[in-house]
């Protein structure tokens, strides 16, 4: 398999954690620069239109691109460990989690946006970041309450095993991090990031660890 891969992606960051959670190595890593443009290149739209990161091409050639579904993927084909739980009821709370993340709060402040608001729109730097921190706090506040009464959150999002929802909370901490968002409002979200960081499939996929990291 071959990884497209861009260290300061959280989507990509995503899939980094569940390769090594499943202790599947790829064979290979191509490193699309965002910030250079490099995934409007034409070969790389040929392998994935939307021009986004990360994308897997498998032994066979075929690409899968969107990182929940290359997730999904990872954990049907690789099944242990687990990355949903076994009931139905946990395993659409999981899933929500995991969207409420990367559906709700990441499509706001990824790269495109913010370069949407200064390169078109024409908002200066500090409103740019405005932006970005309004809606880190609107997606945070809500995920910490949700996951500071549920019985259901234990020392990872669910339960005692890391899911996709951890593998989604942990790279949005560390993009909000990176945009100096103050975290400490969110005592849940950092304790169930630091639980995930002790564990090194989380630590090694960081955007620091990466080949291709500035």
């Amino acid at each position: 398999m071959r990884l497209y891969d861009y260290f300061r992606s959280s989507a990509a960051y995503r899939v980094r954690i569940a390769l090594n959670l499943k202790g599947v190595a790829t064979s290979d890593r191509t490193f699309v620069h965002l910030r250079m443009g490099s995934q409007r290149a034409q070969d790389y739209l040929a392998l994935n239109p939307q021009g986004l990161v990360p994308a897997l091409e498998l032994d066979d050639g075929r690409v899968l691109t969107q990182s929940l579904a290359i997730i999904e993927y990872l954990d049907e084909t690789h099944p242990a460990p687990p990355l949903l739980p076994r009931d139905a009821a946990g395993r659409a709370r999981v899933r929500a989690i995991a969207l409420g993340i990367a559906c709700e709060i990441h499509p706001l402040n990824n790269l495109r946006v913010l370069n949407y608001l200064t390169g078109t729109l024409g908002a200066t730097e500090e409103q740019r970041n405005g932006w970005y921190k309004y809606w880190i706090d609107v997606g945070f506040e809500a995920l910490e309450r949700q996951l500071a009464r549920d019985d259901a959150t234990g020392t990872f999002c669910h339960g005692e095993a890391p899911t996709i929802a951890d593998i989604c909370l942990v790279p949005q901490l560390s993009n909000a991090r990176r945009f100096k968002i103050d975290l400490s409002p969110y005592t849940t979200l950092t304790r169930i990031e630091a639980a995930c960081q002790a564990l090194p499939p989380f630590a090694q996929a960081a955007p620091a660890h990466q080949p291709d990291a500035e």
